[in-house]
């Protein structure tokens, strides 16, 4: 089965490379990822194909006409009329490894792309059927964070990973940051992969590597973790006990530290 993803932008080119390099483009080219960009100066009918006009009220910035973006909307619909229609924006929900999993699960994804002062509320009203943010920051506009939906939404397709295990193991998959990931040589700027990697014994290896997640998690990105969670406290135990250069290796703070559950 093929996702379709169709981007409205006033900037098709900023996609050009991105549809055609790495995972996306190698998913696009095996027919997994259905990929269009739709420009809604297309639907315009003025000489200058103008696509936004000042604030009824006054203030800063130009906001992007209605029409023109219901139009494009409606040309991705008639290919695809049951995709969901997401407005990138800084008001909408947070992007994150759920939502992305989630949206994998439609028929398809239509991005509203805004610029300037941003969209006409109304066409949000009538047409968008979701608000995503990429983060509690601006940007100059929303292809970036289309850019990222879409990665973040291909990563549960069928067949886009090469290895579809590897989506369920990165960091957030299960709620916790990913365990550390080493490769040759086995001593590097003097630090010693941790043995335990090199033993062959694999469920002390999984083990292992869940450990690492939790206090990851744990020092990193301490919210994501229940409070008085009996495994942070056993991953704690473990912490202790690690040489100075497994928690260097590891990326973790190697010096003691108060630590609390």
């Amino acid at each position: 089965m093929t996702f379709s993803v169709g981007v409205i932008t006033a900037f098709p080119e900023l996609f050009e490379a991105f549809s055609k390099k790495g995972l996306i483009g190698q998913a696009i080219q095996n027919q997994k990822i259905e990929f269009s960009t739709l420009n809604p100066r297309e639907f315009t009918t003025d000489l200058h194909k103008t696509i936004d006009d000042r604030p009824y009220g006054g203030g800063d910035g130009m906001i992007m006409l209605a029409e023109p973006l219901e139009k494009a909307v409606l040309n991705i619909k008639t290919h695809n009329p049951d995709s969901r229609v997401i407005y990138l924006s800084p008001q909408g929900e947070k992007l994150t490894d759920s939502l992305a999993r989630t949206l994998a699960t439609e028929e398809g994804i239509i991005l509203i792309c805004g610029r300037y002062g941003g969209v006409d509320e109304r066409f949000i009203t009538t047409h968008v059927d979701q608000e995503i943010s990429v983060g509690d920051y601006i940007l100059n506009g929303g292809e970036v964070g289309a850019m990222c939906v879409i990665e973040a939404v291909s990563r549960f397709l069928p067949g886009v990973l090469g290895n579809y295990v590897s989506s369920q193991k990165d960091s957030f998959s299960e709620g916790l940051l990913e365990f550390p990931q080493l490769t040759r040589p086995p001593e590097y700027a003097g630090l010693k992969v941790p043995a335990v990697l090199t033993s062959g014994d694999h469920k002390a290896i999984e083990k292992w590597r869940h450990t690492m997640s939790l206090l990851r998690t744990y020092f990193r990105r301490p919210e994501l973790l229940e409070t008085n969670d009996p495994q942070v406290e056993s991953a704690l135990k473990f912490y202790a006990e690690m040489s100075e250069n497994d928690r260097r290796a590891c990326g973790l703070p190697f010096r003691d530290t108060h630590l609390t559950v």
